[in-house]
């Protein structure tokens, strides 16, 4: 474990490898889980605000979950996530070339929002858990992710540089800057 301030990173997040291989995976991170993306209390009010402008870009199905579900829903562990079509995909996954992706995201690339979409999504496949006195920083390794980690591999990314956008937003620049840092020197002793 490496600490940064009230950060804890796993040294996963610094030593694995990885980069997302859509055209393998189909966008599976979108399609399987134990329950919807999880949302922090103001992503909830986000999406509810933003609803109307993602809506044009989902897919029937998940128009329909989130009409009789709502925006977001509260999971087996009452944590707030974004609603699933038939227990399987999220609510606000569309269709691309047979690859699930994000609706709220294409919204944002399409200059309608200014939300990309959650941020547990943006930071996938690393989670950031929050404690009274830190919070810890920790990579998910997933079977449905195996072709990222070969593609990771393959082109020598680390999981902390495939995540740069979603670390900053998450963490700011300067954290980020300590990170990497701390990665180059870790490199040199191991």
């Amino acid at each position: 474990m490496l600490r940064i301030d009230d950060t804890i990173f796993s040294f996963d997040i610094l030593e694995k490898r990885f980069r997302c291989n859509l055209p393998e995976c189909l966008g599976n991170c979108c399609r399987y889980g134990d329950s919807g993306a999880p949302l922090s209390a103001d992503e909830v009010h986000t999406l509810e605000a933003v609803y109307d402008k993602v809506k044009p870009y989902l897919r029937e199905e998940g128009i329909a979950a989130i009409k009789s579900k709502g925006t977001s829903v509260k999971d087996f562990e009452n944590d707030n996530v974004t609603p699933l079509i038939n227990d399987a995909e999220c609510a606000y996954t569309i269709m691309e070339n047979n690859i699930f992706k994000c609706g709220i995201e294409k919204a944002f690339e399409d200059g309608k929002i200014s939300f990309r979409k959650p941020l547990s999504c943006h930071l996938f496949p690393a989670r950031i858990k929050y404690y009274s006195d830190f919070r810890a920083v920790n990579y998910q390794e997933l079977a449905i992710c195996s072709s990222a980690r070969d593609a990771g591999n393959k082109e020598g990314v680390y999981v902390y540089e495939f995540l740069k956008v979603p670390l900053i937003r998450a963490l700011g620049e300067e954290m980020y800057k300590e990170l990497c840092i701390a990665a180059d020197e870790l490199r040199k002793v191991r």
